[in-house]
């Protein structure tokens, strides 16, 4: 099996895209977590171009990476400065890593119109700035900027900033599409051309102004590259560098390479969902391999194949990357969606009685064409199916809520919610303010029930979202409101529909509650049983 070398960037190349702002903390952790993965190499930075990065590498010496080399990223030198003048090399060294990667011109448009020096110059700074790492002792990866653009402009002088990283002494040379405009075809044709004039590995960096980052990665290594330059999820300034969440798992499970160390790969969605919590910005659902919907199967025919033989949709076996298979319940279901879920619920009744699970399939896709969307709220979807089975307990009814919503002059409006709710022979009457009438509403809830019920202290409201269903209706439209909540365990969704955004967040908040009362009670009910094993 061929090893290819894995170049993180995130935290240089991907904290440049737009939103993404890190700390240095974010920085240590996230590079961390890169290193349990199992990444070659994390880029922690350009120590030389701000104080953030600065102080990143400083505190990095106090948490040695275990397997990954802790890299610093620089450009050459200034023109018509030495390596020992310049402020920028001074900051590598201080930062006192491995491995640098240092970017240069390779197309003679930029020497001209970003350098404003000589094609003769640029040569210079190349050879000179490799030079001098590495008669530092550091492993050297030379990034040829713009590589494909430049060689396409004038092939021989591209080729000649490579001869001078090479004479230099790098390690590497890794050939960037920095515009992200080539496509595979080129990609292969150019690295054939090239690889043969070179004594040194191919590295590629890929970003993805086309949409090829991943596809153009992928053609690079089968052309010879043995080093891929990305970020996790693909961050990155513009539209993103090549995304090596897709780029591993294709590499490894359809072509055979060796890129992280055994069993790591099954780290890879946990690691992808961290990074974007952390760089607060979520992962599309429909990312491949690690986004919530890449093994999500929502079609009836579609469910009944995969319960058969899950390959017959699924093109890989959804641990082998950490993510995990889920059946969604729609307007578009059949038996075998329901069935699913009822097994993964482990409400294995469902499946005794079909009359039954027509007749819940038919109210799911009555309540669908109202507007509920059960697929994006698993939570009231398994209330759904605990009332159809008579196993659902009412925990609480409610009498009655006012909200009341005052606006003085120049100042912020304020919401008050007054409810009435009955909990067996016991009726609680209470209040509460919140910045908002739902909030305010949620705040009565919790009030009226955490003394009778102490689990709904440990959840709160996570994410509120509105979506209008019928815009046309302006003010009198339909709208879904989608809640999710979360405890110290576990997060879960609700759904409300109504004319009215009020009746519509209580229903949804009221399944919430249920949902969380429901679960603790099923948690107690599995650790008496156990008590009793």
């Amino acid at each position: 099996m061929s090893k290819v070398y894995i170049f993180d960037t995130t935290l240089r190349d991907g904290s440049q895209g737009e939103g993404i702002s890190l700390s240095v903390q974010d920085k240590l952790k996230i590079a961390q977590k890169l290193d349990y993965l199992g990444v070659d190499y994390v880029e922690g930075g350009w120590p030389g171009s701000n104080p953030k990065d600065l102080e990143f590498f400083r505190q990095a010496k106090r948490y040695p990476l275990c397997h990954a080399k802790l890299t610093a990223f620089t450009s050459t030198r200034r023109p018509h400065l030495s390596v020992q003048e310049d402020a920028n090399l001074k900051a590598v060294m201080d930062a006192k890593v491995d491995a640098v990667a240092v970017f240069g011109k390779s197309w003679d448009l930029h020497v001209y119109r970003a350098l404003e020096t000589t094609l003769e110059e640029n040569i210079a700074m190349i050879r000179e700035t490799v030079e001098y790492f590495k008669s530092s002792g550091l492993e050297v990866v030379y990034d040829a900027e713009h590589f494909f653009d430049g060689y396409k402009q004038d092939k021989k002088y591209a080729m000649d900033t490579l001869e001078a990283a090479v004479e230099g002494g790098a390690d590497w040379i890794t050939l960037c599409d920095t515009n992200g405009g080539c496509l595979p075809e080129e990609i292969v044709s150019m690295i054939n051309q090239v690889q043969s004039k070179l004594s040194v590995p191919i590295g590629i960096h890929a970003h993805n102004d086309g949409e090829l980052a991943v596809a153009n990665s992928i053609a690079a290594v089968n052309a010879g590259a043995i080093m891929v330059h990305g970020t996790i999820n693909g961050l990155g300034e513009r539209c993103g560098n090549a995304n090596l969440c897709s780029i591993i798992p294709n590499l490894e499970l359809k072509l055979g390479y060796d890129c992280l160390s055994k069993g790591h790969l099954e780290r890879l969605t946990e690691i992808s969902l961290y990074i974007s919590e952390v760089a607060n910005n979520r992962v599309p659902n429909n990312q491949a391999f690690v986004g919530k919907s890449s093994f999500a199967h929502k079609g009836g025919i579609h469910v009944s194949a995969v319960l058969k033989d899950p390959s017959t949709y699924e093109h890989i076996e959804p641990e082998k990357v950490g993510n995990k298979r889920r059946v969604l319940v729609s307007e578009l279901s059949g038996a075998s969606n329901l069935r699913y879920k009822a097994e993964e619920l482990n409400i294995t009744e469902m499946l005794k009685d079909k009359d039954q699970s027509k007749e819940l399939i038919s109210t799911i896709k009555h309540l669908e064409h109202k507007g509920y969307q059960f697929e994006g709220a698993e939570a009231s979807l398994e209330l759904q199916i605990k009332k159809a089975l008579k196993e659902y307990r009412e925990h609480f009814q409610l009498e009655s809520f006012k909200i009341l919503v005052e606006k003085r002059k120049n100042q912020e409006s304020l919401s008050e919610a007054i409810i009435k709710i009955r909990v067996e022979d016991q009726v609680v009457h209470t209040a509460a303010e919140g910045n908002g009438p739902v909030n305010a509403l949620d705040n009565a809830i919790r009030k009226a029930l955490e003394e009778i019920y102490p689990v709904i202290k440990d959840m709160h409201l996570s994410d509120y979202k509105v979506r209008v269903l019928d815009e046309k209706d302006g003010t009198g439209a339909k709208v879904r409101v989608l809640i999710e909540s979360q405890n110290k365990e576990n997060s879960w969704n609700t759904v409300g529909v109504s004319q009215n955004i009020i009746e519509a967040s209580w229903q949804a908040l009221l399944d919430s509650m249920d949902y969380a009362l429901l679960a603790h009670e099923k948690k107690q009910g599995l650790e008496k049983l156990e008590q009793v094993k």
